[in-house]
């Protein structure tokens, strides 16, 4: 459109409150808000940037929808973008590359770390450092004995798993633990996601001044570790959290900016704790956010901004489009002021409190959500970068296969997950094959018993977008003619080692070395072949290990050896210490083991 036309649809418009999408060929490329549409939309006959300007040449119409009130255009402005996600705006991506910790609502309900909760489950985070979750779920379920299997292996038992003899879990599914006191437990976990520190660091503290006063002091090391990373778990912060004063929930915004990618840092706050950070991934095209906040003084013909870039703009796109389905806190503390009016008289009329601190324990919980901000800002897309180049919808949800044996005997195969480009260990799956010496018949029962479980629904893992297998033109026949014979429909490829070629079914491609999407998928073959070494190195010692002429080790002893250290080498060089640990590994057992190893 040029600027005559622009002013020629511009007078058909009401000068009501609305919302006006540009578009072409059926196409949304920018979607605005309005107090006047009118004139609004004649503001783009002059349009204030190069971008905007591209972006009016582009379109071939305007399509408006007139509100009651501004508000309304508001939200229905953040609903159009999140729906059409238009080229041209600055666009909030929703943030799933962290990690959260989920309780689920089954009777006996499991705590797991996971990426892609459940909907009824109760969830918290997400969290910024994985190792820390992990740690910290660990020491709650020795604590508290909070189950962390599948519901598959919870079902119809008998007796307990290893969990329970490791300590790990209270074993609900057998009636170790009666309901209502299992309930108690589950509800003291969630308030240590809530805030409550001590429900974990108490007993933690107790036991390591045990530990050093039985000068068992290398376990009293391990738990002072691990009672720091509990303590420091909810994160820095916590004394600038007491001036919110009287006002109950206080969310503060922090905001770094790389090129076209910008994050958010959200805190939370509430009843003066710190009580939840995340952060998001906002996009916008050509420059739209890359501007600095002194350069972003445009304004519009109804005293809206019109165009602003840099912090500014990236603010008040957060602020619409991540509230708009979220209730509002109390109070928004930010880096600087977003300058857009309208977003103004929403929050005011909404009773939300909008601060700028300078100085004090204000501007101190601002510094951290802009340290955490910084943190992600500029992070590669590998997953999208991966798709692009293999032309598939999505690759965020990665599987990645192998198959081990040694010269056909305790033949096993091994089944990996990653989620946004990092593992999701809790979906690690593997499998017991029948000896063979022949890696492509291995590879086709692999895939095959994977491909069963999907369509049956005996899995309950989401379908992948990808599956990876770890090999050459050979395994990948393989493992498709195996997916065809179930009929399991899921992207394919392999990837061979010796020349890192990337086999598809209709061609290979050759990337860069230091391409990232290439190295993702690196991470997943190479994820997939260690976990399968290590899954055959322990089934091989089950077959036959010296462990069976220990006296004293029998069966249920030699398994809870393996699974405490991993292998018979591994036993080997355990110290007394750690084979007592065992569940029925006495002292004089462990000497045994010793002697005889």
């Amino acid at each position: 459109m040029n600027a005559e036309a622009v002013r020629e649809r511009a007078r058909e418009l009401p000068r009501e409150p609305g919302v006006y999408q540009f578009r072409a060929d059926g196409t949304t490329l920018y979607v605005g808000k309005a107090v006047d549409l009118r004139s609004r939309v004649t503001s783009y006959a002059d349009p204030r940037s190069a971008r905007i300007g591209r972006m009016v040449d582009r379109a071939d119409d305007v399509e408006i929808a007139v509100t009651d009130t501004e508000t309304q255009a508001l939200l229905l402005e953040a609903n159009l973008i999140k729906r059409h996600q238009p080229r041209y705006n600055v666009r909030l991506k929703d943030d799933k590359s962290y990690p959260m910790v989920q309780v689920t609502d089954h009777e006996a309900p499991r705590i797991e770390v996971t990426r892609d909760p459940a909907e009824s489950a109760t969830v918290f985070g997400p969290f910024t450092s994985k190792g820390a979750v992990d740690t910290v779920v660990k020491a709650l379920r020795e604590t508290y004995g909070i189950r962390g299997c599948s519901d598959h292996k919870y079902a119809n038992r008998d007796r307990p798993c290893l969990d329970y003899e490791m300590g790990l879990c209270t074993a609900p599914c057998t009636g170790e633990i009666d309901r209502e006191s299992y309930a108690d437990d589950v509800t003291s976990v969630e308030r240590f996601f809530e805030g409550e520190t001590g429900v974990l660091a108490d007993p933690l503290g107790r036991e390591m001044e045990a530990a050093a006063a039985e000068q068992n002091f290398e376990r009293a090391a391990n738990l002072r570790d691990r009672l720091e990373t509990v303590e420091t778990f909810h994160g820095e912060g916590g004394e600038a959290v007491q001036s919110v004063g009287d006002e109950r929930a206080v969310d503060v915004l922090g905001v770094a900016i790389e090129g076209e990618d910008a994050t958010v840092a959200r805190l939370r706050a509430e009843n003066g704790k710190l009580v939840d950070r995340d952060r998001h991934t906002l996009e916008a095209p050509g420059g739209g956010v890359a501007r600095s906040s002194a350069d972003s003084t445009g304004t519009s013909a109804d005293g809206g901004v019109a165009d602003v870039g840099g912090v500014p703009a990236v603010l008040a796109a957060f602020i619409v489009q991540y509230y708009a389905e979220r209730d509002l806190p109390d109070a928004l503390l930010l880096p600087e002021r977003h300058g857009d009016s309208e977003v103004d008289a929403w929050l005011a009329a909404e009773g939300v409190s909008v601060r700028v601190p300078g100085a004090g324990r204000e501007a101190k919980l601002v510094e951290l959500a802009l340290k955490n901000a910084r943190r992600n800002v500029g992070r590669r897309d590998e997953c999208g970068m991966l798709a692009d180049a293999l032309s598939l919808d999505a690759a965020r949800r990665i599987e990645g296969f192998d198959v081990s044996h040694a010269q056909g005997t305790a033949a096993v195969g091994s089944n990996v997950t990653f989620v946004d480009g990092s593992a999701e260990k809790a979906h690690y799956r593997r499998k017991k094959l029948t000896d063979q010496n022949d890696d492509y018949d291995n590879m086709r029962a692999l895939l095959e018993w994977r491909a069963t479980r999907a369509v049956e629904g005996r899995d309950d893992r989401p379908d992948p977008d990808l599956l990876v297998i770890d090999g050459g033109a050979g395994q990948l026949e393989a493992a498709r003619d195996a997916l065809a014979e179930v009929g399991w429909e899921v992207p394919t490829i392999a990837l061979a080692k010796a020349e890192e070629r990337v086999i598809t079914p209709d061609r290979e491609f050759s990337w860069p070395s230091d391409a990232p999407h290439l190295h993702l998928l690196q991470r997943v073959r190479d994820e997939a072949h260690r976990f399968a070494v290590q899954y055959h190195q322990t089934v091989r010692d089950e077959v036959a290990t010296v462990l069976d002429d220990v006296p004293g080790v029998g069966p249920e002893t030699r398994k809870r050896l393996l699974g405490r250290f991993g292998s018979v080498e591994n036993v080997r060089e355990a110290s007394l210490e750690d084979l007592e640990s065992v569940p029925g590994v006495g002292e004089k057992t462990a000497e045994t083991i010793k002697s005889r190893l």
